[in-house]
């Protein structure tokens, strides 16, 4: 078999099983990981536990998008030479991480098993970055003073960060895994 076919063969198999790994989740109606905004990230270990022959916890999280926001354009004010705004405040929304986490509880006195989970799911998150404001040491023009301006101290000014969020949990108790 020439190597062309081979590279050809081999492209067509990996968009068949591509196509056949998505099929699952688009019957769901799962959303891709872009729209949702966090990427799902899932701890493989059932090569742990055929080799232990124990049941391991079950254990997964899920990873945010940061998306940048567009900056607030600079505010022109009266009586002033430099805009408010010099450099603008970068909003940021993004997330905090999230976990799900299950284990199991051998019951002592009895046949059967319990669960203890967490479930901790991705929560928003809004940053505001720092900013700059400054004044220059002139003042407007003043026509009293046939239009040059007054002196005066310059200002200079940090727009502090900000954070918002309300995160949240669950942990539970049940039967089985």
């Amino acid at each position: 078999m020439k190597s062309t076919t081979r590279g050809t063969l081999a492209a067509v198999l990996t968009c068949a099983a591509a196509a056949v790994g998505a099929a699952p989740a688009a019957a769901v109606g799962a959303a891709p990981a872009a729209a949702a905004g966090t990427v799902p990230v899932p701890v493989p270990l059932d090569g742990v536990e055929r080799s232990l022959h124990r049941e391991l916890p079950r254990i997964g999280g899920e990873l945010p998008l940061p998306l940048p926001g567009a900056p607030e354009g600079p505010r022109y004010v009266e009586g002033r030479l430099v805009p408010e705004r010099v450099v603008p405040q970068l909003p940021v929304s993004a997330g905090l991480p999230g976990l799900d986490a299950r284990t199991v509880l051998p019951e002592v006195l009895g046949d059967g098993s319990h669960h203890v989970g967490v479930d901790a799911p991705a929560s928003d998150l809004r940053a505001l970055g720092p900013g700059l404001t400054l004044d220059a040491p002139l003042t407007a023009p003043d026509p009293d003073r046939f239009g040059l301006p007054g002196l005066r101290l310059p200002q200079a000014g940090v727009l502090t960060p900000a954070l918002r969020t309300v995160p949240g949990a669950d942990l539970g108790l049940g039967r089985g895994l």
